[in-house]
This record gives C-alpha cells, sequence and structure tokens, in this order.
C-alpha cells in the first residue's frame, strides 16, 4: 500500500525544477530523506543537478532534517537552497 507526502520546493530549486510543490507517493513503510532525494533524482538530469549543484537543505514538518530524518506518510518536507546573508 502507499502514502502520500506533500514536498515543496523553494527559491532557486523552485525555479530550477519548474515545480513550487507536489504530492509524492511514498512506500507505507516511509523512507529517509536520503531515499527521497535519490528517488526525485531518478527523474532526469535536470532534477540530479537541482540536487547537485549546491548543498540543498531540508526540513521536515517545518523542523530542520538531515539525510538519515525519517519521512513517513502525510509529511510535509521542504527542500531549499543554502540561505546567505550580505
Amino acid at each position: 500500500m502507499m502514502s502520500s507526502i506533500k514536498i515543496l520546493y523553494f527559491a532557486k530549486l523552485r525555479d530550477q525544477l519548474d515545480c513550487a510543490e507536489e504530492t509524492f507517493e511514498l512506500a507505507e513503510s516511509g523512507c529517509t530523506v536520503a531515499e527521497l532525494k535519490d528517488a526525485l533524482c531518478k527523474r532526469g538530469e535536470r532534477w540530479q543537478k537541482a540536487f547537485a549543484e549546491s548543498q540543498v537543505l531540508v526540513a521536515v514538518n517545518k523542523v530542520m532534517a538531515n539525510a538519515e530524518t525519517p519521512v513517513s506518510a502525510n509529511d510535509e518536507v521542504g527542500f531549499f537552497p543554502p540561505v546567505t546573508g550580505g
């Protein structure tokens, strides 16, 4: 059985991927942030480039996360580039 999560893309990532948000089907057992990024990169070169160009930051349910953070059904995952100040 599949579950779904909501993925949000911010700033430069949103522009590169031409996608602000989507619903993503997830195995019922869930996955980690790293596994989710791997699955997204399998979509093609544009996705691989977007996630490889800079260190993409991630939040799960609006809490900063890392590659090992679990992702489960109904979670909200946000990907965004590092914020720089001036």
